[in-house]
């Protein structure tokens, strides 16, 4: 018989707040293990919560950015658990009326094909303290307790670990465009829950009921895999899940429901603990906290800090510049990067944007990666690039001067046109210069002469590095090498 897989991914992001959710404990890491708390963050009785604003907007802003609706309504609830990581025991987070509802992300799988991977709701909660294991003992850090936690929630509507990791792309790059988190997953900004389970395949989509909604009583029996926090980890987990249950059903084994943990060195699941039923939180409204009200007024003011979507900028560059559909999936990747070439590229011709895009694309990142500086912490302006670019295409300078340049204004930043004209590094064009310089270089070497007269075309290129040198680099070297192989050729 033959199986497909349902997926469905419950994704958690940090937010990108000075403070913490409930709290003014300062967001920061790499500090010493419980230096940033307080009586809130640490559970104390008695001690109150006082919401974080920004965390809310920038919920609200993620919601706006994934298509939801908007909750104006929503409500904070204790979700009650007892576990070393939430001193309090109870967790405050939405359960009965989230923040943003609905929405989604679209895909483009590798075939070409779309699909739309629908979210069900996103709600906004503190997390929870790190558990740190040491070799005889074990230790909490409060210091990322309270950290606002936006937790988006998807329809099981994806059929592959393909499909989840072009979803969880997406979902990245647009949170990251919106500014709204760093999305880090190195450091924890962005984990997620996996859900996977198989049922015979029909090709009907997912099961429904009368009213539309999905029946899952119809689909197989659910496993999750708990705090995934990379995209290699998550695509081999449920690559390897999948297989394990269709061998399990191969062979009449009982799927059981429970959550597993990924083993990435065994390159397994393994079983964590049975959950034969949904856990019963005990979950009633947070009675310390207001609930959230918004206006249509607040809403719409928010919606106005919302930068443009990345699929529609690429679209938008391609159109405007001129550039690949290559080129543009690169650049639109990183905001800071496509908002520095659009600068730059202001008032240039397609022509020139496409050579903008191509030194971008090439020396600049390069220069990137080498110096470990993004493009807003390097000194070149845009305008400084923009310039370089003219000065090439115009002539003003040839390349191996733009290549010298590049890495200094990049480095120390500067005026290129003010640079090139005070050291003397416009391009000699004057032909008659030039061929002074060739007779020059012609005379000198008797040698290569030989050799080229011998049949070894090879040498004209000695002679365009032998002018190269008399006009310390300045020369333009296709008009040199016309100029070289025109004189070769009298001889």
């Amino acid at each position: 018989m033959e199986f497909e897989n349902t997926i469905g991914l419950e994704t958690h992001v940090q937010l990108k707040t000075k403070t913490k959710m409930f709290c003014s404990c300062l967001l920061k890491t790499g500090c010493e293990p419980n230096t940033n708390v307080c009586p809130v963050c640490l559970g104390y009785p008695g001690a109150l919560p006082v919401m974080n604003k920004e965390a809310v907007k920038l919920t609200v802003m993620s919601g706006m950015m994934l298509g939801c609706e908007i909750n104006k309504h929503a409500t904070f609830d204790r979700k009650n658990y007892f576990y070393p990581d939430m001193a309090k025991d109870y967790q405050i987070s939405e359960n009965g009326n989230p923040l943003c509802i609905g929405g989604g992300v679209e895909i483009t799988r590798a075939d070409g094909t779309k699909k739309f991977i629908r979210i069900n709701h996103i709600h906004l909660e503190e997390d929870a303290a790190k558990i740190n294991h040491y070799a005889q003992s074990s230790g909490v850090d409060f210091n990322r307790g309270g950290t606002p936690l936006m937790e988006i929630v998807s329809e099981p509507d994806m059929e592959s670990a393909d499909d989840a990791i072009l979803y969880l792309t997406a979902l990245k790059e647009m949170l990251v465009y919106a500014g709204v988190s760093d999305c880090n997953l190195e450091e924890g900004n962005m984990r997620s829950d996996v859900n996977i389970s198989i049922r015979p395949k029909t090709g009907e989509g997912l099961p429904l009921k009368a009213d539309g909604k999905i029946d899952f009583s119809k689909l197989g029996t659910k496993v999750e895999i708990k705090n995934m926090n990379t995209f290699k980890g998550i695509h081999a987990a449920l690559c390897y899940e999948a297989k394990r249950q269709r061998e399990c059903m191969a062979h009449s084994i009982p799927i059981v429901q429970e959550t597993r943990r990924w083993d990435g060195e065994a390159m397994e699941t393994a079983s964590m603990r049975s959950k034969e039923n949904a856990h019963d939180y005990r979950y009633f409204p947070e009675p310390d906290l207001v609930p959230v009200e918004l206006s249509e007024e607040q809403v719409a003011e928010w919606r106005k800090l919302l930068p443009e979507q990345p699929e529609a900028r690429r679209a938008r560059m391609i159109a405007d510049y001129g550039i690949a559909e290559y080129d543009a999936e690169v650049l639109s990747q990183h905001k800071d990067n496509a908002d520095y070439f659009e600068a730059a590229a202001k008032g240039l011709d397609k022509k020139l944007a496409k050579a903008l895009c191509n030194l971008f694309m090439s020396d600049v990142m390069a220069l990137m990666n080498e110096s470990g500086k993004s493009i807003g912490e390097c000194a070149m302006t845009p305008a400084a690039l923009a310039a370089l670019v003219k000065m090439s295409a115009s002539g003003t300078i040839n390349g191996p001067t733009l290549k010298e340049l590049l890495p200094e204004i990049f480095e120390k930043g500067g005026d290129p046109e003010a640079i090139v004209k005070e050291r003397g590094l416009g391009a000699v064009s004057d032909t008659g210069a030039l061929e002074a310089f060739v007779d020059q270089a012609i005379a000198a070497n008797p040698g290569p002469v030989a050799d080229f007269k011998a049949g070894k075309k090879a040498a004209a290129g000695f002679f365009v590095g032998q002018v190269m040198k008399l006009s310390k680099g300045k020369a333009d070297p296709k008009i040199v090498g016309g100029l070289v192989a025109k004189k070769l050729a009298s001889l």
